[in-house]
C-alpha cells in the first residue's frame, strides 16, 4: 500500500455516513466509496494496468470520480484527472502526452490506445499528471509524488482543521489541485463533501442556506455573492479563498456578508503541491491583501533578475521551497531544471515583503506590459481601480500597438446602478498613478471574463481589444 492510501484507505474504512453527495442528492457512503474503488482497480489490473503507468480519469465532479482516482492509485497507477467535456483533440493531446491506453469514466474502463505505454521510471512514485491551463502557452504535465500529496494533506490537516460534522461544498473542478486537496481533505476527516458538478450562483447559494458550513471556492466565485443580498448561510464557519487573488475591496465585502465565517486566503502552484501561503481567519482583517505567511516546511525568497535577494518592501521574483513540489514537469527535464534555482522553485509571481511580516503578490513576471519603454504591472493597476467606490472589480492587460509596442487596457465591472462612464474613471485614475499608467482604454462589463477553471481570463483583455478593432476596421 503507498503512502496516499494507505492515509485515504483507513479513513474511508471508518466512515460509514454519506461521504460524497453529488448533483440531484446522489450520495455514497465512505465504506461504499472505498469498495468501488476496490473493484475497479482490480478491474484495472486485470487489464494489465501497471506501476506508474497513466491512466486518464473522465472527471464531472461526480461521487464515483473520487473513487476512480482512488482506483488507479490503488492500483499502483498514476491519475491523469481531464475534464469529463473536454473536447475531443483536448483528450487527444493529453492521450498523446501522456501515452496513456486506458481511460476511466466513472466505473467504465474504457481502452483508449494500443500502444504500449512509454517505459517511464520518474512515474514510479507518482499519483497524479495535472496539466495546466495554458493560457501562456502549450499545456505542461505537472508530476506530483504520492509521497508527497500525502504530506501536503497531512499538513493542510493540521492547517484548515476541518471536522467530522462539517459539511464542505467544492464547486471547483477536480481537474484542478486546489479542488483535489481539499476533496481528498474532507474524506481524511470524516466530514461531508458536497461536489457541484458547475458552478452556478443560484445552486452554491442554495447550498450554503442548506446548511454547508465550509466553502472552497475562487474569489471569482465569492464575488458573485456579494452582487445581491448575501444569501442565508445558517452553519458557514469557514471560507477557503484560492486560485487567484482575492482583492481587499472583495475581502471586506465577504467578511462583511458573512460575519460568522473565517475567510482562509490560500496561495499556491500546482507545481509546489499548492498552499504555500495562507493568511489565516485570524489575522485575515489585518493581514488583507497579503498572502500571508507560509505554510508549515516552506520556506521563500524574493530575489532580483540576478538572483540576489531584494530589500524589504521592494518588489522581486517569488521563489519557493517545499519537501512537497512536483517531481517535474512530464517529460520535460530541462524545462523542470530550468524552473529550480538553488533547489527553490520560480513562481514567475512577482512580490514584496509588507513591513507587517507578511508577502504581497504584485503582478507575474510575464504580464508586465511595456508601454514606450515603460514597464507596468496591470495587478497595479486592478488594485487601484478596484479603489473605486463605484468599481466592484477590474482585469488589465496589454494590447499590441504598432507605435507604443503595447497599450494598457482594461475590463471593469462597475457596482450596480453605477452609471460611472470610462472616461470618468480614466479621469479619476490620472489623479492617482503616472500618466503612462492610466489604461488607454477601459471597456465596462456586467463581469470580468473567466477561463475554463474559472479564473479570471487575462488573455480575454487582449481579445477584447483586438475585436473590437477588426469590428471598426473600413
Amino acid at each position: 500500500m503507498g503512502p496516499l492510501t494507505s492515509l485515504i484507505e483507513p479513513a474511508l474504512a471508518r466512515n460509514r455516513g454519506a461521504a460524497v453527495t453529488g448533483a440531484a442528492g446522489t450520495a455514497i457512503a465512505g465504506r461504499s466509496l472505498l469498495a468501488s474503488a476496490k473493484a475497479l482497480s482490480h478491474a484495472l489490473l486485470a487489464r494489465g494496468s501497471g506501476r506508474g503507468e497513466p491512466v486518464i480519469c473522465r472527471i464531472g465532479n461526480r461521487p464515483g470520480d473520487l473513487a476512480a482516482l482512488l482506483a488507479v492509485w490503488l492500483a499502483g497507477g498514476v491519475a491523469v484527472p481531464v475534464a469529463a467535456t473536454a473536447a475531443g483533440a483536448s483528450l487527444a493531446n493529453i492521450q498523446g502526452a501522456t501515452g496513456a491506453r486506458l481511460g476511466l469514466d466513472g466505473g467504465t474502463i474504457e481502452t483508449i490506445a494500443l500502444d504500449p505505454v512509454p517505459a517511464r521510471t520518474g512515474l514510479n512514485d507518482a499519483a497524479l499528471v495535472v496539466f495546466t491551463s495554458g493560457s501562456t502557452g502549450r499545456p505542461k504535465g505537472v508530476v506530483l509524488g504520492a509521497q508527497q500529496l500525502a504530506g501536503k494533506l497531512e499538513v493542510l490537516h493540521r492547517l484548515i482543521k476541518l471536522r467530522p460534522d462539517d459539511v464542505v461544498v467544492v464547486p471547483l473542478r477536480l481537474t484542478f489541485i486546489f479542488g483535489i486537496w481539499v476533496s481528498l481533505l474532507t474524506l481524511l476527516s470524516g466530514a461531508r463533501l458536497v461536489l457541484l458538478e458547475k458552478f452556478t450562483a443560484d445552486d452554491f447559494r442554495a447550498r450554503l442556506a442548506a446548511g454547508a458550513s465550509v466553502a472552497a471556492v475562487l474569489p471569482t466565485m465569492l464575488r458573485s455573492m456579494v452582487l445581491t443580498p448575501a444569501p442565508p448561510a445558517p452553519r458557514l464557519r469557514s471560507i477557503l479563498s484560492g486560485g487567484e487573488t482575492l482583492t481587499p475591496r472583495l475581502g471586506a465585502e465577504i467578511q462583511r456578508a458573512f460575519p460568522a465565517a473565517g475567510i482562509s486566503d490560500l496561495y499556491g502552484l500546482t507545481e509546489t503541491g499548492s498552499c504555500d501561503f495562507c493568511l489565516a481567519p485570524a489575522e485575515f482583517a489585518a493581514g488583507i491583501g497579503s498572502i500571508g505567511h507560509p505554510t508549515e516546511r516552506v520556506s521563500y525568497r524574493i530575489v532580483d533578475q540576478q538572483g540576489a535577494p531584494v530589500a524589504p518592501g521592494a518588489a522581486g521574483q517569488l521563489l519557493i521551497k517545499t519537501p512537497f513540489a512536483m517531481l517535474g514537469y512530464l517529460d520535460a527535464p530541462r524545462l523542470s531544471a530550468e524552473s529550480i534555482r538553488d533547489g527553490f522553485f520560480c513562481t514567475g509571481d512577482t512580490a514584496r515583503l509588507r513591513r507587517d511580516g507578511r508577502v504581497e503578490i504584485v503582478g507575474r513576471l510575464k504580464d508586465i506590459v511595456v508601454r514606450g519603454g515603460n514597464k507596468i504591472a496591470p495587478a497595479e493597476i486592478e488594485a487601484l481601480l478596484a479603489t473605486h467606490p463605484e468599481v466592484r472589480a477590474a482585469l488589465c492587460g496589454g494590447v499590441p500597438d504598432a507605435r507604443l509596442g503595447e497599450t494598457m487596457h482594461a475590463i471593469v465591472a462597475l457596482t450596480p446602478g453605477s452609471e460611472l462612464t470610462a472616461d470618468a474613471l480614466r479621469q479619476w485614475a490620472a489623479t492617482r498613478i503616472e500618466a503612462f499608467k492610466v489604461p488607454d482604454t477601459i471597456y465596462i462589463r456586467d463581469h470580468l471574463p473567466t477561463g475554463g477553471s474559472g479564473k479570471l481570463d487575462r488573455t480575454a483583455v487582449a481579445q477584447l481589444a483586438l475585436a473590437r478593432r477588426r469590428a471598426e476596421r473600413p
